[in-house]
């Protein structure tokens, strides 16, 4: 069987990798962008572009690799011989918050162009009726066949995650839409060959609202957790001390419905990656375009406002921490350390370190970001070396909870620091033994207590 993924990112290479891996001959198609093409001379040569901590998958590229079985070109034309696509591109939102499907379209009419009778195209996260609305028709036109009877149209999404990308896609449940029965049954036998974990049958479009719906599920649950680290900061008490008892509620096996399990997210400095900032808004615009009523959604955007919210908090932190010590944000030397979303990846997209780096390098006198993992990002000040980005500087801002982080002593940070400042987006420290070590301390859900008079 011949597969074409198209879409050489976090989950196309590492889908392409594993049916690779299962005997499948596999070609990657990326194009060779500005910003990516590099990737496909660096995979043809068994090379992992993904940074940071992904176990197997580095080792998983070269061994595919070396037996001739996955490679990469910018030449869609390789659809021609392929018996499944698996679609995999970005689907952003606008300032509008509406979906941005130029790459998307694009490659539905190449597909459509080049694609053989009796192929299964597979494609990932989408508003839900792109399929039926947008992929099917554009297909159907541009190849001149008819979707359901001359071709397979599946929607199947992954659930991959960053630092356990191949480990989800084996071990994680998986959501199986097709345009008929037939589509979704032959996308079902065609997913068994990796998956290990239960695959669910349905239509293209639950399986569509499901997608954008598990996503929208966590940003909003993220987002309650953050309104309430507001309200303890306000109330002079820890987030994190209240999660732990909100959390320590069990669930009765004998009867769950009776008591229900608690599981409070963990509150900070913002939310980012490919997903959570916009799949919310993908779900309110297929309500928009193709519902039959005039409802809106109220709690998805407003939980949408309160996560972008947190940089300017974080920004607010800054100053007031600053202002403890004596320094006013327009003196201060700032040092962010994280750009990544997420701990330990390379993942910079959507992350809640750029938006607050613009609120603070128009403000103050100088603003550093350090990332062990990403190489540069155009229009941030980037460094790898953690002591030269601390280094005289008046606060050190954690926005990403990278291991290296973790481990960063404060008898050490005393030595660098000009200014004995640390706002917390991430509960790295202990406040108790900042503020013992003569830090004035800020982090998100951290509340101050009012010394009584």
């Amino acid at each position: 069987m011949e597969i074409v993924v198209i879409g050489m990112g976090y989950a196309g290479i590492s889908t392409a990798a594993m049916f690779a891996n299962e005997g499948f001959n596999v070609i990657g198609v990326q194009r060779k962008s500005k910003r990516s093409g590099w990737k496909i001379d660096y995979l043809n040569a068994g090379k992992c572009p993904i940074g940071g901590d992904e176990p197997g998958l580095a080792e998983l590229i070269e061994k595919v690799v070396r037996k001739g079985s996955f490679r990469v070109t910018d030449d869609i034309s390789v659809c021609k011989k392929a018996d499944v696509i698996i679609i995999v591109v970005q689907t952003p939102v606008d300032e509008k918050h509406e979906p941005q499907y130029n790459s998307l379209k694009e490659v539905s009419q190449a597909v459509g162009r080049h694609m053989k009778k009796g192929v299964m195209i597979i494609e990932s996260t989408v508003a839900p009726g792109t399929t039926n609305h947008i992929i099917k028709p554009i297909l159907e036109e541009s190849s001149g066949m008819k979707a359901g009877r001359d071709f397979n149209l599946v929607y199947s999404y992954e659930r991959v995650m960053i630092g356990r990308l191949l480990h989800n896609l084996v071990y994680m449940p998986r959501i199986v839409g097709g345009l008929t029965p037939e589509c979704t049954q032959r996308g079902v036998k065609f997913y068994r060959n990796i998956v290990k974990a239960e695959l669910f049958p349905t239509d293209c479009l639950t399986a569509e609202v499901a997608k954008v719906t598990e996503n929208t599920y966590r940003d909003v649950n993220i987002a309650f957790a953050n309104e309430v680290a507001l309200i303890c900061e306000s109330l002079g008490v820890n987030v994190h001390e209240v999660r732990r008892f909100v959390n320590s509620l069990p669930n009765d096996p004998s009867d769950p419905a009776k008591n229900p399990y608690r599981m409070m997210h963990i509150p900070g400095a913002g939310t980012g990656g490919h997903c959570l900032p916009k799949d919310p808004w993908l779900l309110k615009y297929s309500l928009d375009a193709y519902g039959g009523s005039k409802f809106t959604p109220k709690i998805l955007v407003e939980s949408r406002r309160i996560n972008d919210f947190m940089p300017q908090h974080m920004k607010d932190l800054v100053e007031e921490a600053l202002h403890e010590k004596g320094v006013k944000l327009q003196d201060a030397r700032v040092c962010i350390l994280g750009l990544a979303f997420l701990g330990d990846s390379d993942d910079t997209r959507n992350t809640p370190a750029l938006p607050l780096y613009n609120l603070l390098k128009g403000v103050c006198k100088e603003v550093v970001v350090h990332d062990p993992f990403v190489k540069e990002f155009e229009g941030v000040v980037l460094t790898d070396d953690l002591e030269d980005a601390l280094r005289n500087k008046d606060c050190m801002v954690i926005v990403t909870r990278h291991k290296e982080y973790v481990d960063i002593r404060l008898d050490w940070l005393k030595s660098v620091l000009a200014t004995l400042v640390i706002v917390d987006g991430r509960n790295v420290f202990n406040p108790k033994d900042c503020e013992d070590a003569g830090f004035s301390y800020r982090g998100v859900g951290i509340g101050v207590r009012v010394k009584a008079k």
